[in-house]
């Protein structure tokens, strides 16, 4: 029986009419064709990488901004377009695009080179060598194929936090040896005070170009989405103002337009699963709910208790106070600590969770300076204040606070 009312259900799915025309338009994995409102970036990327066309090294790139500001999409499209000249003209390059945030590819360096070794068919065993016999299985591999190779590291950043800053000055310095390859890399980085922190040597070798993204405006991304929403959904089937709504949302977001567009494909889903014809402001409502409620949940379940920590000490502060400065938090966070029996980090890790949470898109930081006190970063949560009590809740059950 319940097989039955299983298959009708799928075979009733089937039958209903879609309101998608094309949903991958709004995953992220999506590259347009174009690039909006990116023209003077575009045209500044391409101008610097353009010399490898005549097979001549281009300039290391580091490329920062707030996330959904189009970097990633906009490398993306470059690579892609050089790529096809390369390959019409039969110019000798690589393109090789690693994302440093995902786990077991860039949480050590040797993992990193082993990885990046991959995409010249050598396979190294993810443990077991020296470092220096993985760097020279890479080396060996870049000087062979006899080409430019352009390095895109996207979220450098977090390479940096979890294996130091060496690998980036090793990875620069490989072109001293090499004599028929070259390599340049393109860092891209969500966070735009990363570059404070790197040793002077790493810098001066690393960024010899600064590209920053500026976040988008509401009608930017207003015209962002018009533009993903004809190709992704049927006629007619965006109710009027929902549109305004995604991009208010993403404004407020400090113009990350990643957001509007999973904003609106969630409530694209939400409307076709209420057996609904179009897609309305409530439909916009319920995915803002759902979509601010998954984040903070996984984020606070799943994180080590440490993480938990210093966020249950920003949602305390920021709940009787207007800003929430890093001291202040800190001190509020040692507290904690000795009441529950958790050893107290350094103020400098507790910082490094502080701009992990940032990346995550749970709090905003803004620097703040103080003259001759130095700076401070005043935290505000990013996320919607209903699901904050909640939020505050579970914190305490985890680290049995009750």
């Amino acid at each position: 029986m319940k097989k039955k009312s299983l298959s009708s259900f799928f075979e009733e799915y089937l039958a209903r009419e879609s309101l998608f025309i094309d949903r991958n338009v709004l995953l992220p994995s999506y590259t347009p064709e174009n690039i909006s409102h990116r023209d003077k970036e575009v045209k500044q990327i391409a101008s610097i990488l353009a010399p490898v066309l005549k097979q001549e090294k281009p300039s290391n790139i580091f490329i920062y901004g707030n996330t959904g500001t189009g970097k990633t999409l906009t490398i993306k499209h470059i690579i892609n377009n050089i790529n096809l000249i390369a390959s019409d003209r039969n110019i000798q390059l690589k393109t090789i695009y690693s994302n440093c945030k995902l786990k077991k590819v860039a949480d050590t360096e040797y993992r990193l080179i082993a990885h990046l070794s991959s995409f010249f068919g050598r396979s190294i065993p993810p443990t077991g060598l020296p470092t220096d016999e993985v760097y020279k299985i890479f080396y060996d591999s870049v000087e062979k194929e006899k080409s430019t190779l352009l390095l895109v590291l996207d979220e450098i950043d977090q390479l940096i936090t979890k294996t130091g800053d060496d690998i980036l000055y090793n990875l620069t310095r490989i072109n001293e040896d090499l004599k028929h390859s070259q390599i340049s890399i393109i860092g891209i980085s969500n966070d735009t005070t990363f570059m404070e922190n790197i040793d002077t040597r790493v810098k001066s070798s690393l960024s010899e170009e600064d590209v920053f993204f500026s976040p988008y405006n509401a009608l930017e991304i207003q015209n962002i989405l018009k533009e993903r929403a004809s190709k992704a959904f049927k006629e007619n089937t965006v109710e009027p103002g929902v549109i305004e709504k995604c991009a208010a949302y993403a404004a407020r977001e400090h113009g990350d337009a990643r957001k509007a567009i999973e904003l609106l494909r969630v409530s694209g889903e939400i409307a076709e699963r209420n057996k609904n014809k179009t897609i309305s402001l409530d439909h916009i409502d319920e995915a803002e709910e759902k979509l601010e409620k998954e984040k903070i949940f996984d984020v606070v379940k799943t994180q080590p208790k440490q993480f938990q920590a210093v966020l249950f000490s920003i949602i305390s502060i920021k709940t009787n106070s207007l800003a929430a400065y890093t001291g202040e938090i800190y001190d509020f966070y040692k507290k904690l600590c000795f009441k529950i029996g958790l050893r107290p980090l350094t103020q400098r890790r507790v910082s490094d969770i502080i701009r992990e949470f940032e990346l995550m898109g749970i709090i905003n930081t803004k620097t703040i300076s103080k003259g001759r006190y130095g700076r401070t970063r005043d935290i505000s949560l990013s996320v919607s204040s209903s699901v904050i009590p909640l939020t505050k809740k579970i914190l305490e059950d985890e680290l049995i606070l009750n």
